[in-house]
């Protein structure tokens, strides 16, 4: 997955004469933070440099764990069209960027960002973005946000981690209040990731919410560690992209985790691959899945399946399974 050619561009020109060496210092400082999930009450990007080494090395990933999700929702939802939406935890706008590229309905956003820094970059990239109507709003998540009416499409993009677990809470208790449509919340593919996402799960379940995705159910979690839910997006790196982060392969997988919460029923697949598939041997494929019966089963298919092996060659981790329910013997 690559950025849309005007995040591109707006990126591009941000990073304009930038030193190398000072922005690869400050992307493994930012790389280090994230790494150890550092909570010491300061912003991870607290500084100019920092925010733009976040756009080199951060925001594509980013970007395309968040539209992975709303692709997701997309499916799950094909009627649902958002004109409104809110992103709290803004960064530098990926969410927005991510749901104009979604949504060609999306008109009106409130995008709330408690750093300086990296609010300043994203309203300059913002300038670009395809919604007629962008506003900007400083804002701490682990405060009430006041004043605030629900919108269509309320996003919260690699933020729980930064919480402390009774601010999580409030937070996402808060922002399920202010969803007129559907909720997004993604996280780092990461054991603790995954553990924050079942948390804000269950409070949406017992507030009511209907689960479209990635859940193809509303019970107990199948999963038990060590196993967690997690999936996998291949990111496009840009030559800047490579030289910051000191890489020589031309992209990354992005691992993350999400959970999409709707005040409608969406559309389920039958299961949900849940891991990378892999050959069974004898030209079949394997499969572990989340099933609408809230377990988690394996299943492999071959030609004798017939159609279902034929769909099931095209498909992925994270994406739906409609194939019959009994695997091969």
């Amino acid at each position: 997955m690559e950025l849309p050619p005007s995040l591109r561009h707006a990126v591009d020109r941000a990073l304009d004469g930038i030193a190398l060496s000072d922005l690869k210092r400050a992307a493994d400082r930012l790389s280090q933070r994230y790494r150890a999930e550092v909570r010491d009450g300061r912003f991870h990007l607290s500084d100019d440099l920092a925010a733009r080494a976040y756009l080199a090395t951060r925001l594509p990933a980013t970007f395309a764990a968040v539209r992975s999700s709303m692709e997701a929702v997309a499916e799950a939802l094909p009627d649902f069209a958002p004109v409104t939406a809110l992103d709290v935890g803004a960064g530098p706008g990926t969410a927005l960027w991510a749901a104009s590229d979604c949504w060609a309905s999306l008109d009106d956003a409130l995008l709330i960002e408690g750093s300086p820094a990296i609010r300043a970059v994203g309203e300059t990239l913002s300038q670009a973005a395809p919604a007629a109507r962008i506003a900007w709003r400083a804002g701490d998540a682990t405060g009430d946000l006041p004043g605030l009416e629900p919108r269509d499409l309320v996003t919260l993009a690699y933020v729980l981690d930064e919480l402390a677990e009774p601010a999580r809470d409030r937070l996402v208790d808060r922002l399920w209040s202010l969803t007129a449509g559907t909720l997004l919340i993604v996280e780092p593919g990461t054991p603790a990731g995954w553990a924050r996402i079942i948390r804000a799960r269950e409070r949406l379940v017992a507030a009511g919410a209907h689960l479209v995705a990635p859940c193809v159910h509303s019970a107990a979690c199948p999963l038990a560690a060590p196993d967690w839910c997690h999936f996998s997006r291949r990111v496009a790196r840009s030559r800047l992209h490579r030289m910051a982060k000191g890489a020589e392969v031309p992209w990354e997988d992005e691992k993350f985790v999400y959970i999409a919460a709707s005040r409608q029923p969406g559309t389920r697949p039958e299961a949900r691959i849940i891991a990378p598939p892999w050959s069974a041997g004898n030209g079949r494929i394997g499969f572990k899945l989340c099933g609408r019966d809230g377990t988690r089963t394996e299943r492999i298919l071959g030609k004798r399946d017939g159609a279902a092996f034929k769909a099931a060659r095209r498909l992925d981790w994270g994406d739906g399974l409609s194939a019959p329910d009994q695997p091969e013997s």
